[in-house]
């Protein structure tokens, strides 16, 4: 049962007070997708009469806003891609890793997103395929589907990757497939310590490169020694944490949450040398 109240009514009654409230930290991109969430099926943005040639009833429905933030919005093309990803599936079990930012990390991410999140996207794709290459580990190339997301379940800003991996792959000299431990895949602690040291060599060439731009309260950060300072107290291990569940503090944020094995039914494949 669905309830009658919906995010576009929360957005029509307070949307214009939280912009005013908050207009030094909202970007235009915010704006619009709030505009698009309290515009969606309404005479606002047109719609189309529909009327039974039997009964002759008259029915106007309006036009969606499309926008992929939208929660009424995207369901058929999110079916769709659902569909498509499934129909890539090897027959094998796959795994759940996350990788998360700490809030610091999460507040430059903020101010320049399609740098953060490429880099995000990057190494945490480069460190699943290196550790699982390695043969102490597994020694096998591995592939990955990766999906971003940018809020938390409190709608709090809290940028993190979800990966869905298979665990296993082929052999690095492809003669046959290299299966991981029933309910194990990788380390965690190995593939944190990994991640960490990636995504801040590629966020200090990313800032040494001019890419990166700050503003307001991050202002400071835009000086070389500053910018420096933080990077090496991003890097210390007490500023990162592994939890095994999610944490229900705001303001905690993890490097890389929990391994969660994906049940699957079907046999570990063999290829054929």
């Amino acid at each position: 049962m669905s309830s009658s109240l919906e995010v576009a009514d929360i957005f029509r009654h307070h949307g214009e007070a939280y912009r005013q409230a908050h207009a030094g930290h909202l970007g235009r991109v915010e704006r619009r997708v709030m505009s698009a969430i309290e515009l969606c099926r309404t005479a606002a943005l047109g719609g189309h009469v529909e009327q039974c040639q039997d009964c002759g009833t008259i029915r106007v429905a309006y036009n969606s806003c499309r926008n992929r933030h939208c929660p009424k919005c995207q369901g058929q093309e999110r079916e769709e891609w659902l569909a498509a990803r499934q129909a890539e599936l090897l027959a094998v079990p796959y795994f759940h890793v996350v990788f998360t930012l700490p809030a610091p990390a999460a507040e430059i991410a903020f101010q320049n997103k399609a740098q953060v999140y490429a880099i995000l996207f990057k190494t945490a794709a480069e460190t699943l395929r290196t550790i699982a290459a390695d043969p102490k580990h597994l020694g096998a190339e591995i592939g990955v589907v990766a999906v971003l997301h940018t809020w938390g379940q409190n709608l709090h800003h809290h940028p993190h990757v979800h990966c869905v991996v298979p665990g296993g792959g082929p052999s690095l000299d492809g003669t046959h497939w290299v299966g991981c431990r029933p309910g194990f895949f990788l380390p965690v602690r190995v593939l944190s310590r990994l991640f960490r040291r990636l995504f801040l060599q590629s966020l200090q060439a990313a800032f040494d490169a001019g890419d990166l731009g700050f503003f307001g309260n991050l202002a400071k950060l835009a000086q070389p020694t500053v910018f420096a300072n933080n990077s090496q107290r991003y890097a210390a291990p007490n500023g990162w944490s592994m939890p095994s569940r999610p944490s229900a503090v705001p303001s905690k944020s993890w490097l890389i949450s929990v391994v969660i094995p994906i049940v699957s039914r079907y046999p570990t494949p063999a290829l054929s040398a």
